[in-house]
């Protein structure tokens, strides 16, 4: 017998339903030193999942309510200002007042308001002396920002006051 003739063809002792051409492919190790594969645990990754993402939306959430909060002082900030520039110009003014220079609103005696260069510690002694309100600064905007109140005075209680009037009053103050 030849060498090639005795040959035999080459018979796997492993069931071939037990191996595969693809390995990697199988959902476990295939070989004593291959990496171990453990099925996750599908509860355990959706609920690490979830928590992730609740802790960076509810982080997303605070910053955009800190934002809106800044917003909103902001917005009050500009529309107290327009309240005060409004009750500014209809004193009257005698002057022209320059951007960025600092005057003074009082309360004359006849209860007109008005706005002056002149500090309250400059005014002289008599009876035609105003009643010192607030220390004002024209803006760029032409609007009015309070720098300093006098002790009880605010602009927000004569605008409450000016609120609560009645469509009429308000009409004949205005005419």
């Amino acid at each position: 017998m030849s060498k090639e003739s005795g040959k035999k063809a080459f018979q796997n002792p492993i069931d071939p339903d037990k191996i595969t051409e693809n390995p990697g492919l199988l959902p476990y190790a295939h070989t004593v030193g291959s990496a171990v594969i453990k099925p996750e645990d599908k509860g355990k990754l959706k609920g690490r999942s979830l928590k992730a993402m609740e802790q960076q939306t509810d982080r997303q959430m605070q910053q955009l309510y800190e934002q809106m909060e800044v917003l909103a002082r902001q917005a009050k900030s500009l529309k107290h200002r327009v309240e005060i520039s409004y009750k500014i110009y209809q004193t009257g003014l005698s002057f022209e007042p320059v951007v960025g220079d600092t005057y003074y609103f009082y309360l004359r005696k006849c209860g007109d308001y008005m706005v002056s260069m002149v500090k309250p510690e400059e005014w002289g002694r008599g009876s035609s002396v105003p009643t010192y309100l607030a220390t004002v600064q024209l803006l760029a905007d032409h609007t009015w920002e309070v720098l300093e109140y006098h002790e009880g005075f605010s602009f927000d209680d004569e605008t409450e006051e000016a609120d609560n009037q009645q469509p009429s009053d308000t009409a004949e103050a205005k005419a």
